[in-house]
């Protein structure tokens, strides 16, 4: 959140800069892209892609181990074992969330890494802890099960759809000095909208979507009112 430029390392130490595919801040996750033509044949040799496990069939107790940078010191694991399957918490942004809970420690560095089983696969993006001085802190991951739909709706469609959103501010347009003489004058609606700036974690991120465009119709509709 907030970066303006996302660079990834691969295992070899060389570096890429990313793009954002798009972004699911309700779980905290953000599917990125490299261009394969600025990775050398070197890079790309030492790369293997992770094999994907099913959460779904976690049994309390199972092991697990944790993948990450914890403290940016460079890549390190925690183990411990699946402690609670579909739990659910509250992140900070207020949003909810079901989880694999874990005793594996998770601090900052490694919370976005893997969460993997015994046989390596990929089960969990390790997400975030509560910790305190009266207890030990629990470390939550995002099951596999989550994320591959949410990369699959980030694909296929910019946005994770069952939570869609706008993510714009607006103005209408009458209270807008740039397009008060347009209303009225070439026909738009009574209730044409002024995109003022758009959210980091909109699915507009990336099109051709800019501030200081209209919005004139809503499902085909002509917007006579902002609650549309």
């Amino acid at each position: 959140e907030g970066a303006t430029k996302l660079e990834v390392t691969f295992i070899d130490g060389s570096t890429a800069e990313a793009s954002i595919k798009g972004l699911d801040s309700d779980m905290d996750l953000a599917v990125i892209a490299v261009d394969l033509n600025s990775l050398s044949a070197e890079t790309k040799n030492e790369i293997t892609v992770a094999t994907l496990g099913d959460s779904d069939s976690l049994k309390l107790g199972e092991p697990v181990i944790a993948i990450g940078n914890a403290l940016g010191y460079g890549q390190s694991v925690t183990n411990g074992i699946v402690s609670a399957l579909n739990r659910e918490i509250s992140l900070e942004d207020g949003s909810t969330g079901t989880f694999i809970q874990t005793n594996a420690a998770i601090n900052p560095g490694n919370s976005g890494g893997a969460l993997v089983n015994s046989k390596g696969q990929l089960v969990g993006i390790n997400s975030s802890k509560i910790s305190s001085t009266d207890y030990e802190g629990m470390g939550f991951s995002v099951p596999s099960s989550t994320f591959v739909d949410v990369y699959n709706d980030i694909i296929e469609h910019g946005y994770v759809t069952d939570r869609a959103k706008l993510g714009i501010t607006y103005t209408p347009a009458q209270a807008s000095q740039t397009y008060s003489m347009l209303v009225g004058v070439k026909g738009l609606p009574a209730g044409t909208l002024v995109i003022k700036s758009i959210t980091t974690d909109s699915p507009l991120v990336n099109t051709q979507v800019a501030p200081g465009d209209l919005i004139t119709k809503v499902n085909g509709e002509d917007l006579d009112t902002t609650d549309k």
